[in-house]
């Protein structure tokens, strides 16, 4: 239960930094994609910022010996760059560029209520279940070995 408390609260944390930033704004993300036009910096210290805050924290996460509710850190492992992460930095930051949502701000964005928006997450959805059956042959999440 705590877990799931704290990833709700996390959750609604990073949803509001994202409203506050005007993440989940598609024009002020394309306002600052257009290097070329009239570009709008102001994304780019929000930016800064997250990366401070990431670094502070792994920097803290390292000094921990596990996290307040799990028994261990999940911390990525893989350090290769390989043909589907090129592939899907690609997708991604040409989805981005196109539309001006991504992922995490899309889904703060559903309170808006745009019908944009919330088409958007219907496809980004749909893509991720055809990804699932491309590369995992099912719908549905599969149980991981122990």
């Amino acid at each position: 239960m705590k877990r799931s408390v704290s990833a709700l609260v996390a959750g609604i944390l990073f949803g509001f930094g994202l409203s506050v930033a005007q993440m989940v704004s598609p024009a002020k993300v394309l306002g600052f994609l257009d290097l070329a036009g009239n570009w709008d910096p102001s994304l780019a210290l929000v930016m800064v910022g997250a990366l401070l805050v990431s670094f502070a924290g792994y920097r803290f996460v390292r000094l921990r010996a596990a996290p307040l509710f799990e028994s261990k850190f999940h911390l990525p492992t893989r350090t290769d760059i390989d043909r589907p992460l090129i592939g899907g930095a690609v997708l991604f930051g040409i989805g981005w560029g196109l539309v001006g949502l991504c992922p995490g701000p899309a889904l703060a964005a559903l309170a808006v209520g745009d019908p944009k928006i919330i088409g958007f997450v219907v496809a980004m959805v749909v893509g991720m279940a055809l990804d699932r059956v491309y590369t995992r042959g099912t719908w549905f999440a599969r149980p991981q070995a122990a």
